[in-house]
């Protein structure tokens, strides 16, 4: 199975990972709606069944439980697999998120993570947003810190822009970058990931479905019938006029994905690997049945014709 070294570290990963979003359950600002943890567990064992050597959580998630699952789902797991974890964002009893990067902050983050997570070391450490601007030194800083302690083997940044990578990398190196990208997110591709490439700073990119949009699965009735504590019910993607243009697009993916056997999911994400930027994927699964019809997403990749046809269509 095909690996790609993460950046400046020796991680290999397979180019698509397990994203524990949506697994750490209701009750928070960005929650995905109910969850069962049975079938969390299960998506995370099919998940490594089908080769898979890395999951991606964050403190944030569930305001804690993500971590919390993945956990569990570990426990008598030989074979275990990278786990990468994110710091940054607080809750308060709502689950109402704040950003906080302020050193001591960031310290009882990293203990909270390593107890929940139930491991002496993290193998990718992440500021999850870099909120409040003003404090990216700061946090930057300490987690270079954490990793000389040992706690953490490499640290990463999501949702940086340039300017901020360039500030965190005069204080230490930047293993990673996680950016949402897909064919109905494109914003990195000017500055960002062409920075990130120059930079051997590797590329995780979040949602290459487009949180669910482009999966094969999504329709216009279901969109309009999303949970009230689904975030995507306040997304403008999921939202007219965007969304009969983003059902249309995946319509041209099942079209190509029909030639290959891949469905349209395991093609959007294909498309953002064809970035030569991008290092792998993070895909969320939400039971043993949504890994099973994405398996494929870890070796299928488009042709340059296949690509620019999705291309000419998305512009």
């Amino acid at each position: 199975m095909e690996k790609k070294r993460l950046g400046n570290s020796d991680l290999e990963i397979t180019a698509i990972g397990f994203g524990a979003w949506a697994i750490g359950g209701p009750g928070w600002e960005y929650a995905w709606g109910a969850q069962d943890d049975a079938d969390s567990v299960g998506a995370i064992h099919a998940a490594l069944d089908a080769g898979m050597n890395w999951i991606d959580t964050a403190a944030v998630y569930g305001t804690g439980h993500s971590e919390e699952i993945v956990a569990s789902a570990l426990k008598g797991v030989s074979n275990k697999p990278y786990v990468f974890t994110k710091c940054s964002l607080l809750w308060n009893v709502e689950g109402k998120i704040h950003g906080c990067l302020k050193a001591d902050s960031l310290r009882q983050e990293l203990e909270d993570s390593l107890r929940r997570l139930n491991v002496d070391a993290i193998d990718l450490y992440q500021v999850h947003w870099p909120n409040p601007d003003a404090d990216i030194e700061e946090g930057w800083t300490a987690l270079a810190e954490f990793q000389k302690q040992g706690k953490i083997r490499y640290i990463g940044v999501s949702n940086f822009n340039v300017d901020q990578m360039k500030r965190a990398a005069a204080i230490a190196p930047i293993t990673s970058l996680q950016p949402p990208y897909s064919l109905v997110e494109r914003g990195v591709e000017p500055a960002i990931l062409p920075y990130a490439q120059e930079n051997n700073i590797g590329v995780i990119v979040y949602s290459p479905m487009g949180a669910g949009l482009l999966s094969g699965k999504m329709t216009a009735e279901r969109a309009a019938n999303l949970p009230e504590d689904d975030w995507r019910k306040r997304s403008h993607q999921f939202q007219q006029p965007k969304l009969n243009r983003n059902l249309e697009l995946v319509e041209l993916l099942r079209k190509i994905g029909d030639k290959h056997g891949r469905n349209p999911g395991e093609v959007a994400i294909a498309w953002t690997l064809h970035n030569q930027a991008v290092t792998a994927a993070i895909v969320g699964f939400r039971s043993p049945q949504q890994v099973a019809g994405m398996t494929g997403a870890l070796n299928f990749r488009l042709t340059d014709e296949e690509a620019a046809e999705i291309e000419a269509f998305s512009l």
